[in-house]
């Protein structure tokens, strides 16, 4: 199924479907697919964790489940009513381990998915919409997208009001970013290497989804002149061929053998002490999931590589935040757990990272203001209809 011009798409942002009597509202989703909504939402099965993640923050009464295990880490950073969820499996990525038998067994109102938009997964969610029954939208899971996605999926589920608290905070910590991006040389940013899995040899591509949370923060993926895409596996000595300045590691793992394993020693990075766990608990900062946890990594690594641009103070900013998004108050020794290991700054000025970029160009962030094209909605497409969407424009930035 082709999908539509970029003329038509931002036609179709414009687009109102009113409602007709008994439902709510006729959905256009990412992938230009026309859903018709129940009248109710009480209950929405997630096709992945990001689609998770997304309906917890919103309305998690209605969350059926978490499409993967959480460990006991990630369940001591959760309310305990929400943690106990079970697991439900997830319908969408390379390797399901939900069925259709298990969509009918739920009993949703309905499904939805966050991710990669293609024509392949707007064909499995027809396929699984009309073997169920039941309702299934796609979204665009880009970092760029979440602000409109909160305040767009928080009114269909009856949370308009805390989708566009969340929303305002989402597009706050992007376009705070831009502007420090826009008072920063773009040849003193930071070469990067940011290593996925337990041996830290897998890593993003160019323009992956994995690989936003650092994309927008504007420091250079060494990765990226191996192509675009999603994943790659990598060696230890194209690594240091790279012999990037700044190492981030997704696990645990990979963290503890850059500091201690001679293996890695001669890296700038480890030389220098530049080696950073990424936070994941309960969900991680820059992916793990790909989904709106994300946005408390874009002022982490401004806080990490800007520092003489970035003059708040990272710890309020990660408790304000968790309280926010996930409905806790962290603990000092909960904060800490958090923020030692990412080297979070205590809110001293440091000095930046002059590192050249060998000729690659600064990341491209979103262009034009909040809300240039009117009222938006996840995605390419949109509907009317839901109490308290669409929502007001957005307020001014604060500096």
């Amino acid at each position: 199924m082709p999908l539509c011009s970029p003329a038509a798409r931002i036609a179709l942002l414009l687009v109102a479907l009113f409602a007709a009597p008994g439902r709510a509202a006729d959905f256009v989703d990412s992938a230009e697919r026309y859903v018709v909504l129940p009248n109710q939402i009480s209950r929405v099965m997630p096709a992945n964790q990001s689609a998770a993640v997304l309906v917890f923050v919103l309305a998690p009464e209605k969350l059926v489940g978490w499409s993967r295990p959480l460990t006991r880490e990630q369940r001591a950073y959760l309310p305990a009513k929400f943690a106990r969820l079970p697991v439900v499996g997830q319908l969408s990525g390379p390797t399901p381990t939900a069925s259709v038998d298990t969509v009918a067994r739920l009993r949703s109102d309905l499904i939805i998915d966050t991710g990669i938009v293609s024509p392949e997964a707007a064909a499995r969610a027809d396929a699984i919409q009309q073997q169920t029954g039941i309702p299934y939208i796609l979204l665009d899971g880009s970092i760029q997208q979440t602000p409109d996605t909160l305040a767009g999926i928080g009114a269909m589920l009856g949370a308009a009001q805390r989708g566009q608290d969340l929303a305002d905070y989402a597009r706050t910590a992007i376009d705070n970013l831009r502007g420090r991006l826009l008072i920063t040389e773009s040849t003193s940013r930071p070469l990067a290497y940011y290593g996925l899995g337990p041996d830290g040899l897998e890593t993003g591509l160019a323009g992956s989804l994995a690989m936003s949370t650092i994309d927008q923060a504007g420091i250079i993926n060494v990765a990226a002149r191996l192509g675009t895409g999603e994943l790659t596996r990598v060696t230890r000595e194209q690594i240091f061929g790279w012999n990037p300045t700044i190492i981030i590691a997704q696990q645990r793992s990979f963290y503890n053998a850059l500091q201690r394993s001679r293996t890695w020693r001669g890296l700038a990075a480890v030389a220098q002490k530049r080696v950073y766990l990424a936070p994941h608990a309960p969900f991680g900062w820059i992916d793990d999931p790909v989904g709106v946890n994300r946005i408390i990594g874009l002022p982490w690594l401004s806080a990490l590589f800007y520092p003489d641009v970035y003059q708040e103070d990272l710890r309020v900013s990660v408790r304000e935040f968790y309280d926010k998004f996930y409905r806790i108050k962290l603990s000092d020794r909960q904060l800490e757990a958090l923020a030692r290991p990412a080297g979070a700054p205590t809110g001293e000025t440091g000095q930046m990272l002059g590192v050249p970029l060998l000729g690659a160009e600064p990341v491209p962030l979103p262009s034009g203001p909040p809300n240039s094209l009117g009222p938006r909605l996840p995605g390419r497409g949109g509907s009317q209809g839901y109490p308290g969407y669409p929502p007001p424009a957005a307020p001014p930035i604060r500096p």
